[in-house]
């Protein structure tokens, strides 16, 4: 089970081909990290439809799909979210900023060289739907509701009491697979 740097948590980029649905996909790596057949995973969908594993103690799990690709994250114990993202051209970068992020995200994505907005834009979406995803809330909590800083990062600096303590709250991003960034948020219980 690969685990991410320092974290308790292992995540996996598996491969996956829409429209097939990913959670046979992500049950099959689940059973194997736990360490049971794949009908041995208890898998129940709260009240806005994030996966919860049952019968598995305080673990948690997550996952996302973009393009050809799976992320599914597990944690022994905390809250998990995960965010996969198949790099594109998104021209529309700081619009959507300036619409959905935070005032100071937005200014601060304005005041990059045109050449590296889109990348710094997209690592945030996928830290804050990473932070969101691990709420249960997903996107409709609503993106301005925490403030990344993009250098070092990006790092959560604060967010709505509902999230808790940004000090909390550990990221981590990395490229799976060239032409993807994936992101991990994760905070103890």
């Amino acid at each position: 089970m690969p685990a991410i740097g320092d974290l308790p948590v292992a995540a996996a980029v598996l491969e996956h081909r829409a429209p097939a649905a990913a959670e046979p996909v992500a049950r099959e790596w689940l059973a194997q990290a736990l360490g049971v057949a794949p009908a041995g995973i208890g898998l129940d969908r709260d009240a806005r439809g994030r996966p919860q594993l049952s019968g598995h103690g305080t673990r948690d799990c997550n996952w996302s799909h973009s393009g050809e690709r799976l992320l599914v994250g597990l944690a022994p114990a905390g809250r998990i979210g995960v965010d996969l993202e198949r790099l594109r051209p998104r021209p529309r970068a700081l619009e959507l900023a300036r619409r959905f992020f935070c005032a100071a995200e937005a200014d601060a994505l304005a005041a990059l060289p045109a050449d590296a907005r889109e990348a710094a834009f997209v690592r945030l979406w996928c830290a804050k739907e990473a932070v969101l995803k691990a709420h249960g809330h997903g996107l409709s909590f609503g993106l301005h509701r925490l403030e990344f800083a993009l250098d070092p990062g990006p790092r959560l600096v604060a967010c709505d009491a509902a999230l808790g303590d940004p000090t909390h709250w550990a990221i981590r991003m990395w490229t799976p697979d060239p032409g993807y960034l994936a992101a991990l948020a994760w905070r103890p219980w």
